[in-house]
């Protein structure tokens, strides 16, 4: 059955204005796994309304009671988690571990939220009048624009929504095409089943087509005061010129061109697993992925005949299947573009280790690669999808020149059972995140997550978040009267 879902605007769901639809389609099946209100302009402008309407009294609303309804939320939303699966299999392709995973994670993003609301924010400053008090006071900005991407859907889309709205902001967050309930309707529908007021939270869907009009729109509008993206960096770049020509800040989290590296003195057992998961999960599709793992040279031929056995043996296909590690990509121009990538490096003289050739409609079989050169579009490109390039390094000074070649810097892992000869490696390469023992990907509500370079700026997670979202302001208060010249 197919699902109907309209915009989430003012508390109500409501369709666009021009009674417009768009298909959101099963990447796996082909077939259409839900129908959803395609938004215009004027739906943004009252998603914009509702936002401006319910901010004061929510920015007001006592931070206990606040509090409540973000770990009301997150109790919730684990009670939710085979719903959470569907919708992550139907709209993307996730398979049920996945899925799983970015529940976990999201009722831990929406607790560390909770946990802000009550935390200490501001400063007492000293000061050179005589009794006075000088402080640094946060304040909430008002109404926030957030993107929620379809790749970690519950996750990201928690994440775009989470930290603003604990920092005493309303939101309207316009959904991923490619997940559009997942990343977004379903997050809000756990906020507002716990009794987050109307208006607080708003949702806007969308045809692709309209995808840039929506975004202008929403930037452009002068009650939104500052602007979160998580996505290509590509697009990422749209957004942050639009933020800039209005004037706003933006905390933009992008693409990266990731590695792990394995240092001579690593466990082979754990640097395959560990890489494994780095290269694979999700199909490739996460931000800290790595396309990359460089591997010492005394290691990389016992290194790649595991790693490539293990791979080649990763279970792949239907997504709701409780075995499949390797699913569909989030449809088959995505497949069809990762395949092109492939291709191309084997044209330039790459060796294809394991996997390769032309992908089944959105599935694309876990690829290995190696000897890519650095005229191959790969080299540079982030493939986000199920393939990785092994290389081999000569010593610390090669390996740390390989993983900073990319304007990417989101993430990386080195691989050791040194931590001490780890970690002078991690602090030489170029990235927002370093792992010293554990590959690429991670993600913990209350850390700062963000990149370097090409993969965005800003930060989110704990402290960084709510810093981001909210204003500072010098605030003084004079015991005595102060003394004037004139």
């Amino acid at each position: 059955m197919t699902i109907n879902r309209s915009l989430l605007i003012g508390g109500k769901e409501i369709p666009a204005a021009s009674g417009r639809t768009t298909a959101d389609t099963n990447p796996w099946t082909g077939e259409v796994y839900a129908t959803v209100a395609a938004a215009g302009p004027e739906d943004v402008r009252a998603a914009v309304d509702a936002a401006d309407a319910a901010f004061a009294e929510w920015a007001a609303l006592a931070p206990f009671a606040r509090r409540k309804i973000f770990l009301d939320a997150a109790a919730l939303m684990e009670q939710h988690i085979e719903l959470a699966v569907d919708l992550v299999a139907g709209e993307a392709g996730g398979t049920r571990l996945w899925s799983m995973f970015n529940v976990m994670v999201a009722a831990n993003f929406l607790r560390e939220a909770a946990s802000a609301i009550t935390a200490p924010r501001g400063d007492v400053l000293s000061t050179q009048e005589p009794g006075g008090l000088s402080l640094a006071v946060r304040e909430p900005l008002g109404v926030v624009a957030a993107f929620a991407p379809w790749n970690a859907p519950v996750i990201l889309g928690t994440r775009a929504v989470a930290a603003a709205l604990a920092a005493g902001n309303t939101v309207v967050v316009k959904a991923s095409e490619d997940a559009p309930i997942a990343c977004a309707l379903f997050v809000a529908d756990v906020l507002r089943e716990v009794g987050l007021p109307d208006g607080v939270l708003n949702v806007i869907t969308n045809d692709k087509a309209d995808a840039a009009e929506i975004a202008e729109t929403l930037i452009a509008d002068p009650r939104v005061r500052a602007v979160n993206f998580t996505g290509s960096t590509g697009v990422g770049q749209i957004i942050g010129t639009l933020a800039a020509r209005h004037l706003k800040p933006a905390l933009l989290e992008l693409g990266g061109k990731n590695s792990v590296v394995v240092l001579e003195d690593a466990d082979l057992d754990h640097a395959v697993n560990a890489a494994t998961i780095a290269a694979f999960m999700n199909a490739g599709q996460i931000c800290m992925c790595a396309d990359r793992i460089l591997v010492h040279a005394s290691l990389v031929e016992e290194f790649t005949r595991r790693f490539t056995a293990k791979v080649a043996a990763l279970p792949s296909g239907d997504p709701a299947l409780p075995t499949t590690v390797i699913g569909p990509l989030v449809d088959k121009a995505a497949a069809q573009r990762v395949a092109a990538l492939v291709a191309d490096a084997r044209a330039r003289g790459a060796r294809v280790l394991t996997g390769g050739g032309a992908p089944e409609g959105a599935l694309h079989p876990a690829t290995v690669l190696a000897d890519v050169p650095e005229d191959a579009a790969l080299h540079r490109t982030e493939a986000f999808g199920p393939v990785v390039v092994i290389t081999s390094f000569a010593n610390d000074d090669e390996a740390v020149t390989l993983a900073n070649d990319t304007e990417h810097g989101l993430s990386c892992g080195v691989i050791t059972e040194n931590a001490t000869h780890g970690l002078k490696v991690a602090r030489r390469i170029r990235t927002g995140i370093v792992h010293v023992g554990d590959q690429s990907v991670g993600d913990e509500p209350q850390a700062p997550f963000g990149g370097f370079g090409a993969s965005g700026y800003g930060r989110f997670g704990g402290r960084w978040g709510i810093e981001f979202f909210s204003n500072t302001r010098w605030v003084t208060v004079s015991t005595e009267r102060p003394h004037y010249p004139f």
